[in-house]
């Protein structure tokens, strides 16, 4: 082999080195965490674990609000899937700061018309709907309602749901 191409092989390994600590690659590895970690506290909420989820969910939580801007989207998620556990449990007063932080992060982050802001105002409806305070999810509800018929159609899916 010609020290040429020693050098440049040399040189390739270094720039690998590199950039496996790079912080761009570094945050890519964060977010697939959080991923993985978000999508193993929706299927424990979907399978019934709800202890393990609420585990779980908090990693997740703890993880993005270290890694990302307080006002993030994937925080507004995070707080939602914890919401989501503590409301199939009944713990209803630990689920309802979360939803409202969860929907005032969306509401800033991806404005007041947002499919996203609407699903945020469903679940916190339903939140007030499953404490029987039907004065406080009309509201939320006719809100959703009305995003969703504005930004998806009146005959779409989402809507009729």
């Amino acid at each position: 082999m010609n020290m040429k191409k020693h050098s440049n092989r040399r040189a390739a390994l270094v720039l690998l080195l590199l950039l496996g600590t790079s912080p761009v690659f570094a945050a890519a590895d964060t977010h697939a965490e959080w991923e993985q970690l978000n999508n193993q506290s929706v299927e424990l909420l979907n399978t019934g674990h709800y202890a393990d989820g609420v585990i779980v969910a908090k990693q997740a939580l703890a993880l993005i609000e270290k890694n990302s801007d307080a006002d993030h989207p994937d925080v507004a998620t995070s707080l939602n899937n914890l919401a989501e556990l503590y409301r199939a449990q009944g713990q209803y007063a630990q689920a309802e700061p979360l939803y409202k932080r969860s929907l005032a992060i969306l509401e800033k982050a991806l404005g007041e018309n947002h499919p996203d802001v609407a699903t945020s105002l469903n679940n916190l409806a339903e939140l007030y709907r499953a404490q029987g305070q039907y004065a406080q999810a009309e509201p939320l509800y006719k809100r959703s309602l009305a995003i969703g018929e504005k930004v998806l159609g009146g005959n779409h899916p989402e809507v009729a749901t």
